[in-house]
């Protein structure tokens, strides 16, 4: 019934408009005249919870209107897309997407889904760097100790990362690939529940984002090595960068979007990706995102669309293909 009602008001708006007497009401589609639900893929706790339930908390303020988020976490954000990939792309669903789950992912599992031709791709969030931590009990106080300790254990080391296909996994696996260390890979269904495992000393080490991994750093319970962020971090000036320890190729961010399926209309990923941006960039969004140690981004939606695109390129030269199927 739902779905007819805004038919018929959309078809009533259009006859109106030919005969030159449209009401103001019809200028712009009337979304959203109920609740939207916004998937976060990923377990409560990490980076792209806490930027989901950021921007449903100033999407609500903005259109009047409750925006929903609901954690779907497993194979690194794979689950939780998969659904909205199959949603209606009327707006009511949308999802957090980013690096891990659109870009990574698929090109490291075979995916039901195409990153780029089953979704709307909305607006750019941002996102942390990621840090190699370990906990504080290990004898371990730098990257080349790091590296000494794991050459002397002829088990090799524990890694915990949010999961398979996200940004920690990949600096996790490409820095095992350039040391050519016996690093044991543990794959957790989200940030959270790997950096507490870590912080508890369950698992020694971590490639985690710092966002989430900064609550711990600061109480002493984790010990941080290094972090991928292009710069030293300022509220962290005393982790070094990847890049300047020699590792320039473990350099970028764990960055986050939102997107919808595909189909979505233009003018409602333009409202979007204003209202998005507008949040974003006022006091209070970027006060909440520096204490998260995030950076952002002010793109319109065809800039992100393309920077999907390029990422997907060049994160394809460093990944094995997925199987077939």
């Amino acid at each position: 019934m739902a779905i007819q009602r805004h038919f018929l008001a959309r078809l009533l708006c259009a006859s109106l408009a030919a005969g030159a007497l449209a009401a103001p009401a019809c200028a712009q589609d009337p979304w959203p005249t109920r609740p939207v639900k916004i998937v976060v893929p990923y377990a409560p706790g990490g980076s792209a919870d806490t930027l989901g339930r950021l921007i449903a908390r100033h999407l609500a303020e903005t259109f009047k209107q409750s925006f929903v988020v609901d954690n779907r976490g497993g194979a690194g954000g794979v689950i939780g897309s998969q659904m909205v990939a199959r949603a209606e792309p009327d707006g009511y669903t949308l999802v957090v997407s980013g690096i891990g789950s659109h870009v990574v992912a698929p090109l490291t599992n075979a995916t039901s889904f195409d990153p780029i031709k089953d979704f709307t791709h909305i607006a750019l969030l941002g996102g942390p760097p990621t840090v190699l931590a370990v906990n504080v009990a290990q004898p371990i106080k730098d990257v080349p100790g790091f590296i000494k300790q794991v050459k002397s254990m002829p088990e090799g080391l524990s890694w915990a990362s949010p999961g398979q296909g996200t940004h920690g996994a990949l600096i996790g696996e490409a820095f095992r690939q350039i040391t050519k260390l016996n690093l044991v890979h543990i794959s957790y269904k989200g940030a959270g529940p790997a950096v507490a495992d870590v912080a508890a000393n369950q698992v020694p080490a971590a490639f985690i984002t710092l966002s989430t991994a900064a609550g711990n750093i600061k109480a002493g319970k984790l010990r941080p090595l290094a972090v991928t962020s292009a710069q030293r971090v300022a509220d962290f000036p005393d982790i070094p960068t990847f890049k300047e320890l020699g590792y320039p190729q473990l350099t970028g961010t764990t960055w986050f979007s939102l997107s919808g399926p595909a189909g979505m209309s233009p003018e409602l990923v333009t409202r979007l990706n204003l209202a998005v941006r507008k949040a974003l960039q006022s006091p209070e969004g970027q006060t909440e995102l520096r204490a998260q140690n995030m950076e952002t981004f002010d793109w319109d939606a065809p800039t992100f669309n393309d920077f999907v695109k390029k990422e997907i390129v060049h994160w394809k030269q460093y990944i094995e293909p997925p199987p077939t199927r």
